[in-house]
């Protein structure tokens, strides 16, 4: 038994595939992680999900923003916006199964026996794992309940506040966190967020840095598998314990998978063409 952890599919299901044929996946054995974006952009993201819905127990997930996003379209009729590319889930007779399936993912898996954690941006410089994950847990824990799920989709847009404090509450605590876990890139050395720029290690916005590279990052010492970023590439320039693993597969660029145990291979597949609008 294997385990492995998959970048960003976004609705890419053809390169999915042939990446788990790459690795000879084996679906009743071997299980497979995500860092979340597992729709969106992509041609087949009804396909992606079913696919991962199939393997059961087998499946673990860290919620991406493009899945959030699709759940709160669902649930709240939220705007679609420009690209937006899976009215195949919404449309489909098994939407409300899947919708159910997807609300249930995590917002970040820790691995306490391999000391390994993943995350679909990043984790909070100031947060140690174990505050990270009680942080995870309480948005989950919202996420899944439908008197409070409505209120937090109508509030998880927005890019305030930039920092975290033990202070907040109620919806504008939720989006805060959410925000660190599903679209951070770049922070202050004491954890402000930028939420514009999404460019990689070259032309930082003054005054950020990546959030793996804060010197006193709390959670330092856990592998930290993460996606989000394509522009990295899957380079995050050594920074320490952390795994860059959106390689930009959308975008015509590569679709990358790594064996969880030995962290050190990353395998990958090319897309066949740009499969995003």
């Amino acid at each position: 038994m294997t385990t492995y952890a998959i970048g960003d599919i976004q609705g890419c299901y053809e390169p999915f595939m042939r990446l788990l044929d790459k690795v000879d996946f084996d679906e009743k054995k071997d299980k497979l992680w995500s860092v979340g974006d597992l729709v969106n952009r992509g041609p087949q993201s009804l396909k992606v999900l079913e696919f991962c819905r199939s393997l059961g127990k087998n499946f673990t997930c860290a919620l991406g923003n493009h899945d959030l996003h699709l759940l709160a379209v669902a649930a709240c009729r939220r705007q679609v916006k420009t690209g937006d590319t899976f009215d195949d889930v919404l449309t489909s007779p098994n939407r409300d199964e899947l919708l159910h399936w997807l609300r249930h993912q995590k917002l970040l898996h820790y691995d306490k026996d391999r000391d390994v954690a993943i995350v679909h941006a990043g984790i909070a410089p100031q947060w140690t794992i174990n505050q990270a994950c009680e942080l995870a847990n309480e948005v989950e824990d919202v996420i899944r309940d439908d008197n409070l799920a409505h209120i937090y989709y109508h509030n998880m847009y927005g890019n305030t506040p930039a920092k975290w404090s033990v202070d907040l509450s109620g919806p504008v605590r939720w989006r805060v966190i959410t925000n660190y876990l599903t679209r951070m890139r770049f922070c202050t050395p004491k954890g402000k967020l930028e939420l514009q720029t999404k460019t990689g290690l070259v032309n930082q916005p003054k005054g950020y840095m990546p959030w793996f590279q804060v010197p006193d990052r709390q959670a330092k010492e856990t592998s930290i598998l993460f996606g989000h970023w394509a522009a990295l590439l899957g380079d995050t320039l050594d920074g320490e314990n952390v795994y860059a693993l959106d390689t930009g597969c959308v975008w015509g660029q590569k679709l990358s998978i790594i064996n969880v145990d030995k962290l050190s291979k990353v395998q990958t597949v090319k897309a066949k063409k740009k499969t995003a609008p």
